[in-house]
């Protein structure tokens, strides 16, 4: 199993989100795990289990230098930042991420397999509906798929 679900959750006054508890017993059955690593993604936040990072990480250092790489650097490695989860299950998003993704007290965190998003959900409601009218033109792929 991997993470999966869509889950409407708050965020409190010091900026800590609830991560859903099936996500926390992923990170910790499949990951051996405590905690995620945050970063920008889009108008969101992404977080990965702390293997997964090291690898993403890998795989930026790995690229030929150039402005690709650079972006990379500044916009996803730069900004990550280690959360811990406290004994309710949240975590401590940092003020400079929680501005970027517009984080309020509404927030929607979904699973998408070998990470997690975290989105306000005025943004969410954004890049769902772009998502869905991606998904619209693509009719045959759809029922390739089975959907």
């Amino acid at each position: 199993m991997k993470f999966s679900g869509e889950y409407n959750v708050s965020i409190d006054l010091k900026g800590r989100v609830s991560i859903p508890s099936p996500f926390r017993d992923e990170l910790r059955q499949e990951y051996q795990s405590e905690g995620l690593v945050v970063t920008r993604y889009k108008k969101g936040l992404v977080a990965y289990p702390l293997s997964r990072w090291e690898a993403i990480c890998a795989n930026v250092f790995s690229m030929e230098p150039g402005p690709k790489r650079e972006a990379n650097l500044r916009n996803r490695i730069a900004p990550a930042k280690e959360c811990s989860f406290n004994a309710q299950g949240r975590i401590q998003v940092p003020q400079s991420l929680r501005e970027h993704a517009k984080l309020d007290k509404d927030v929607v965190v979904i699973g998408m397999f070998e990470k997690i998003e975290i989105w306000s959900q005025n943004s969410h409601a954004l890049i769902a509906a772009e998502s869905e009218s991606m998904l619209d033109e693509d009719a045959q792929g759809q029922a390739d798929l089975g959907f």
